[in-house]
């Protein structure tokens, strides 16, 4: 799959809106599986300080809520947008519930691990698992879900910089 593919997959947002990364080609993406009851779950809030931090930049960050690891997420997409909103001020955009792995794993995800392996070859192996992907996705770093949003400032702040959107010129 060519880079401009992983821009046509089609997803769900939160409302059931179907949708796909398009109109983000010229973004830095941070794109993260979560869930609600995980030990990982407080990254909630530094995934919307980044967020918040580097918007006006070009920074996207983009969830997708996942229940494949030990039940963590078992809410309706409306329990979910709820839950963070309340507890972690979330403002970026929350997708309908997917998988990340397996036979019914989400082609976004799916591509995504391809293209970046991990620990555990082409799998996913925990909830906030994290994708930074550059304006027209030529670099795709991945996170281990242990890795803190606040360690993904340098990396972002060389993909914002590296591009004329992103650039505080």
């Amino acid at each position: 799959m060519d880079q401009n593919k992983l821009y046509e997959i089609e997803f769900k947002k939160n409302d059931g809106t179907v949708m796909n990364l398009a109109g983000f080609r010229d973004k830095t993406l941070l794109i993260v599986n979560t869930a609600s009851k995980c030990g990982f779950t407080p990254q909630y809030k530094g995934l919307e300080a980044l967020y918040k931090k580097y918007a006006a930049r070009g920074l996207v960050v983009l969830g997708f809520p996942c229940d494949q690891f030990a039940h963590q997420e078992p809410g309706s997409d409306a329990d979910i947008l709820q839950f963070c909103q309340i507890n972690f001020g979330v403002t970026f955009p929350l997708m309908a519930k997917i998988e990340v792995n397996g036979p019914g794993a989400h082609p976004l995800f799916a591509e995504l691990r391809k293209r970046t392996g991990g620990l555990l070859g082409n799998s996913i192996k925990w909830n906030f698992t994290k994708f930074l992907i550059s304006p027209g996705a030529t670099v795709i770093k991945r996170y281990a879900p242990s890795v803190e949003p606040e360690k993904l400032e340098k990396d972002i702040e060389e993909l914002l910089a590296s591009t004329p959107a992103g650039s505080s010129k």
